[in-house]
């Protein structure tokens, strides 16, 4: 619980394992951040939403669900297709054939934006097929790149350059986007393009595929390695899609994302600033890049400063006419800006802040202002088709209750989850989950661990058996975010969510692609005002974070109060020294 042990009161009520467990955990407290992030609806592309059956990839069971007006929540208008949206015949019958007859609202909305080439912004709630919404109609885009170059010769080595790059946060999200990609297959059953993971153990493919799929530290890692591998690869990528794209934006993996961003569009200025082809260009200019914009990987470069490189300095500029030899090198900060663009960005999120300078959210809009914004219907908000419990409990009750929550996701009516029961209860630390886990195991219901400090072959293993056999995993935050297992059917907090992102994502877990799902949250006293304004706030569609935001206000009261409180006893110190 978020004021209270977080370690310890989960265990509290079995005095045979108490003296164990108190000899492990520290006492720690997880209070509410106070720098939540708030996140706010950005103007979008509207989004129709009609009644239709629902389907789900990879076999999984169809499920018709529509809102309280009889709306579909999922599936994009009846008389919609892939073709309609612009996608070939063969990429329409490879999503046949895994299951995806029909395009999902934020697929409809997001499909032509991509394929007309444009900068994208996907900000949708999770389980509303984002992934497809990108990869889709790059893969198509790919494919016709292909099939171009074997009727002209001398397109060929131009075509067969093009590269779709998916940056990721973790090795999971890498795999997942890897298999689904794998998955648009040809009439003759191989995958219609080649794809490729540079993460975790895998280095760099010997032949270069379509797809290459990483994490922003494992692409640095392997093009610094070469300075010709990184100058070819840099030119040959067409597409670039970022996958969690708040996340990526923000904390640890900022620097290294907007580095990349830099040394992609370092080879567009360079396209721009001459008639010539980026690959006539002179190769030593690419030296200027590590002079001016690498970043230390130990050394904090402040946003600002990352961005200003964009700006609208009239009194550097380049004349686009110049001939690549006259360039010089300190002349690549001189490109007007808004230059000749040769890549397409993509970025993609369940939960896109956009309040406040250094949020994820304002910077695509500093650094893409021409990005086009693709919004789901109920991003930041209650999903419909989530059932939700509010349970409080207090020191006496929370064993109880939980346990109680989790036999409930065994007692559900499972035909719609192939059958299976699986239930995700999320804690706030990695002690939590340890101490829930034990509880549970003690209490006969075994379980699976997923937080950070497992490795990496625990975490992958504890997926799959999770995804094939079910049951309860037990996890942190780092379960919440882009894992996509199929057919989640309850989602227990014993810990109350620290943000609203987080809370987002927790939830995001279950009810996906037009399924139903429940969500049981449990809460203590020191909760309660803040629960009910989430309440509240699903009640009345509004945004969950309004509700954190007031949880903020609630914790600065009290700090104003008892700052007030510490004056108040100083001044009253100070004229008893003065009447002495």
């Amino acid at each position: 619980m978020i004021t209270s042990r977080s370690s310890l009161m989960l265990h509290l009520q079995i005095p045979s394992i108490r003296s164990h467990f108190f000899s492990h955990f520290k006492h720690t407290y997880s209070f509410f951040s106070t720098s939540s992030p708030s996140l706010v609806d950005v103007p979008c592309v509207s989004l129709s939403r009609p009644r239709q059956r629902l389907f789900r990839a990879f076999g999984s069971t169809v499920v018709a669900v529509a809102d309280a007006k009889g709306r579909d929540t999922f599936l994009a208008e009846e008389n919609v297709s892939w073709n309609s949206l612009g996608l070939s015949d063969a990429i329409s019958r490879a999503l046949s054939g895994i299951g995806l007859d029909r395009p999902s609202l934020v697929q409809a909305s997001s499909i032509p934006s991509v394929l007309s080439g444009k900068d994208v912004v996907i900000a949708a709630e999770t389980g509303s097929g984002k992934t497809h919404s990108y990869l889709v109609p790059l893969i198509d885009k790919l494919r016709g790149s292909n099939n171009n170059s074997e009727n002209t010769v001398d397109n060929q080595k131009e075509s067969l350059c093009k590269i779709l790059l998916v940056l990721c946060p973790n090795v999971q999200l890498c795999e997942q986007v890897v298999q689904m990609a794998n998955s648009i297959c040809g009439d003759n059953g191989a995958p219609i393009v080649s794809v490729a993971a540079i993460c975790g153990r895998q280095g760099w493919p010997i032949r270069e595929p379509d797809i290459i799929v990483t994490t922003p530290v494992a692409l640095l890692n392997s093009v610094e390695q070469s300075r010709h591998r990184r100058m070819e690869f840099m030119r040959s990528v067409k597409y670039v899609v970022f996958d969690e794209a708040d996340m990526l934006l923000c904390g640890s993996f900022q620097n290294k994302v907007i580095r990349l961003i830099n040394l992609l569009r370092f080879d567009e200025k360079l396209l721009s600033q001459s008639k010539e082809p980026v690959s006539e260009l002179p190769v030593e200019l690419e030296s200027t890049l590590q002079s001016h914009i690498a970043v230390d990987g130990e050394q904090k470069q402040p946003i600002e400063d990352t961005i200003s490189e964009d700006g609208n300095d009239d009194t550097h500029m380049v004349d686009t006419n110049d001939e690549a030899g006259s360039i010089k090198r300190s002349d690549w900060r001189r490109v007007r800006k808004y230059y000749e663009r040769s890549k397409q960005y993509i970025f993609v999120a369940a939960t896109l802040p956009v309040n406040g300078k250094k949020t994820a959210g304002a910077i695509l809009k500093h650094m893409f202002p021409d990005a086009e914004w693709v919004s789901g219907n109920y991003l930041h908000c209650h999903n419909p088709r989530l059932k939700q419990r509010w349970v409080e409990v207090t020191v006496d009750t929370q064993v109880d209750e939980l346990i109680k929550a989790v036999k409930q996701g065994f007692s559900q009516d499972l035909d719609s989850f192939g059958g299976i029961s699986r239930t995700m209860v999320f804690a706030n630390t990695v002690e939590a989950v340890e101490a829930v886990a034990k509880l549970l195991v003690r209490s006969g219901i075994e379980c699976l661990r997923y937080h950070k400090e497992c490795t990496l072959d625990e975490r992958s293993k504890a997926l799959v058996e999770f995804r094939e056999r079910g049951g309860v995993l037990v996890c942190t935050d780092a379960a919440a975010r882009g894992v996509d297992i199929p057919n989640v059917s309850h989602v227990i907090q014993a810990d109350f969510a620290s943000s609203a992102v987080d809370f987002l994502h927790r939830v995001g877990r279950t009810g996906r692609a037009g399924q139903f799902g429940l969500v049981t949250s449990m809460y203590t006293e020191s909760n309660r005002e803040l629960v009910d304004a989430v309440r509240r706030a699903g009640e009345l569609g509004r945004p969950v974070e309004r509700a954190f935001s007031r949880k903020r206000s609630f914790r600065n009261k009290i700090k104003k109060r008892a700052l007030n409180e510490v004056r108040d006893s100083d001044s009253d110190m100070v004229k008893e020294i003065a009447l002495a």
